[in-house]
């Protein structure tokens, strides 16, 4: 099992109209990156968003994927998610944006897609909400042909169009991807349909959920029995479920506690989640915005520990509450952070996960995606001129 960070430039409360928090939160999350690429973490997903004032600052996360990748060496990063619908990104222009971020990292992106969620960001482009689902369906076959083919067309499509030719002859799509096949692909997903859907396409699921841990075990085994059947939308079949949740792990695992309910906001951050993604479904209890649910006091933390919600504790209270993610079956845990946690208990955390928890989880020094990948198309290295091809 492996595990990444979730970022999203989650903007200080209060500061969401302040360039200065603006800025400042891009930067902690860059540092962020950069402790986890030191400390065993295998990826970091970077959310796409638009018009979210306080929840996400991130409009343009292949920009900063590229500067990440310049400051990293192992961690992958990939796009959670890049938004298929065309007037959002043409599908042209994110299989150019995929490949360059492919080649910059020397294979270390992970594509992530999705539809795009919550009625305000989908509005702010003048998009139907019911056309999302038929843009995804049509447009996430299309990269296979885009990279794989020095001549691509889509005449006759719904949600986009690219002629036969051009004024000098056919359309080539370029660069194409960092040797041999594509990067991984991956879907958003958060119901069990969704999750047989991406596994029929042969997509790792990126689950961002906000369910227990112990509610998703129905999800991670609607992937896994469907997965093997699958017909991939690319060159291979991304056998991956990742799932998210929060997570403090300090030396003291009481003070871990107290910060988590002092510090954390957990019920703010869940009441901005269904406030933009008003597409979920929307548990009991959850009050209608701008009403906020209550936060948690020191007593609740533990009740929230025990039913899966959140890890909290010393590395070896944590790394017992792991366990609980190993046993349902998924393959990547994502932990979502900062969320107003300071960043000394953030950086903290992430080495200790790090350190103690991970290394008895992953034992493997290979992402598995790349290992898909690999499998597919031969060794991430370019060891010379491809013989293939002459040089004119």
């Amino acid at each position: 099992m492996e595990f990444s960070l979730f970022v999203q430039g989650h903007p200080k409360r209060g500061g969401a109209r302040s360039p200065y928090w603006e800025h400042q939160c891009l930067m902690d999350d860059l540092e962020l990156i950069r402790t986890a690429d030191q400390h065993n973490w295998k990826y970091v997903w970077v959310s796409e968003h638009h018009f979210l004032e306080d929840y996400s600052h991130t409009s343009a996360s292949e920009v900063f994927m590229a500067y990440a990748f310049a400051q990293t060496s192992q961690i992958h990063l990939g796009s959670g998610i890049f938004n298929l619908n065309p007037i959002v990104n043409h599908p042209i222009k994110l299989a150019e944006r995929v490949a360059m971020l492919d080649h910059m990292s020397r294979g270390r992106f992970e594509f992530g897609t999705g539809r795009g969620a919550g009625s305000h960001e989908i509005g702010g482009f003048g998009l139907d909400p019911n056309e999302t689902k038929a843009n995804w369906d049509e447009v996430v076959w299309e990269f296979r042909k885009m990279w794989g083919s020095p001549a691509y067309s889509h005449p006759d499509g719904t949600a986009f169009q690219t002629p036969e030719e051009g004024t000098h002859g056919s359309f080539n799509i370029l660069p194409k991807p960092y040797v041999h096949t594509h990067p991984a692909m991956w879907v958003a997903a958060g119901n069990t349909p969704t999750y047989e859907k991406a596994a029929r396409h042969g997509l790792g699921v990126l689950g961002f959920n906000v369910s227990a841990i112990y509610d998703m075990a129905e999800h991670v085994e609607a992937y896994k029995k469907a997965v093997p059947s699958a017909e991939p939308v690319g060159d291979y079949v991304n056998d991956n479920v990742m799932i998210t949740n929060g997570v403090v792990c300090l030396e003291d695992g009481e003070k871990a506690r107290q910060v988590a309910a002092e510090t954390l906001q957990i019920s703010y951050l869940q009441s901005l989640v269904f406030k933009y993604h008003d597409t979920f479904p929307r548990p009991e209890g959850v009050p209608e915005w701008p009403t906020l649910m209550p936060e948690p006091s020191r007593e609740m933390i533990d009740d929230q520990i025990k039913a899966g919600f959140f890890l909290c504790g010393d590395p070896d209270e944590v790394l017992q509450q792991t366990q609980a993610y190993q046993d349902i079956g998924c393959d990547q845990v994502a932990f979502g952070m900062p969320i107003q946690l300071p960043m000394e208990y953030a950086l903290e955390t992430i080495r200790l996960f790090g350190d103690h928890v991970i290394p008895k989880f992953d034992t493997d020094p290979k992402h598995r995606s790349t290992r898909f990948r690999e499998a597919a198309g031969g060794p991430l290295e370019l060891a010379g001129p491809d013989p293939l091809y002459e040089v004119p």
